[in-house]
């Protein structure tokens, strides 16, 4: 019997309002840098592919905070390739950083709170379970997502990264509900489907295009998979 539901946050619940190459050429070029607005987006996709897990074990909050910052300073660093040399670049990541944190940035999907709604109506206990950094929390309030939930769990403070399977127990702990009563979903199917299971829980992959076998294509259609999971 499933008790509580866990959800990715980018990609599953929000996503950036502007594709993430239009934000950095245009905060680029307010710096004074000139970068080819087409070639970030490839760029960013493989630093972010590259990069190590954002998890940071056995860290306070100070050191936890400086080393989110660090993380995403490489990944943009490479984004921008060889216009990161200019010396408007930190002035420039860190406006970024502070863009990110801000609500206005980020889009949430339509089908998001009637879902949400529709989950707690059912009795269910939702988290978010999501491999970000420390400006998550603010940004579900800013979008208010976070009045809809009971717990948010992120890899930065969890100290693991989806598909590790502490972030996943670290969410059975916020939510005080045992793992194998947990549905999990994501449209990452590695970090999200895979990770979750090997965890322990269940999982559903939601791939909003549509044209993924056995996934579902709206948050909207995840209260009837669940019904096929009683």
């Amino acid at each position: 019997m499933i008790r509580a539901v866990t959800l990715d946050a980018a990609g599953t619940l929000l996503a950036p309002r502007e594709p993430v190459g239009e934000t950095y050429a245009r905060m680029a070029r307010a710096a004074g840098m000139r970068i080819e607005e087409a070639d970030i987006e490839p760029r960013f996709r493989r630093a972010l592919a590259a990069a190590p897990p954002l998890a940071f074990p056995h860290t306070d909050a100070v050191e936890r905070a400086r080393r989110e910052l660090d993380w995403w300073r490489v990944v943009v660093r490479a984004s921008f390739g060889a216009g990161a040399d200019h010396p408007a670049f930190e002035d420039c990541f860190q406006a970024l950083y502070r863009h990110y944190a801000d609500g206005r940035a980020w889009a949430v999907f339509p089908d998001v709170a009637p879902a949400l709604r529709e989950l707690r109506a059912r009795g269910l206990r939702l988290a978010v379970v999501s491999n970000f950094d420390g400006r998550l929390p603010g940004l579900l309030a800013d979008l208010a997502l976070a009045s809809l939930l009971d717990a948010v769990v992120w890899s930065t403070l969890a100290g693991a990264a989806k598909p590790s399977a502490p972030i996943f127990h670290c969410a059975e702990r916020a939510l005080a509900v045992p793992v194998h009563m947990i549905c999990h979903v994501g449209d990452d199917l590695d970090a999200d489907v895979r990770g979750a299971r090997a965890a322990g829980a269940v999982a559903v992959h939601l791939h909003r295009s549509g044209d993924a076998a056995g996934a579902i294509a709206s948050l909207a259609d995840l209260s009837t998979r669940l019904d096929g999971l009683e």
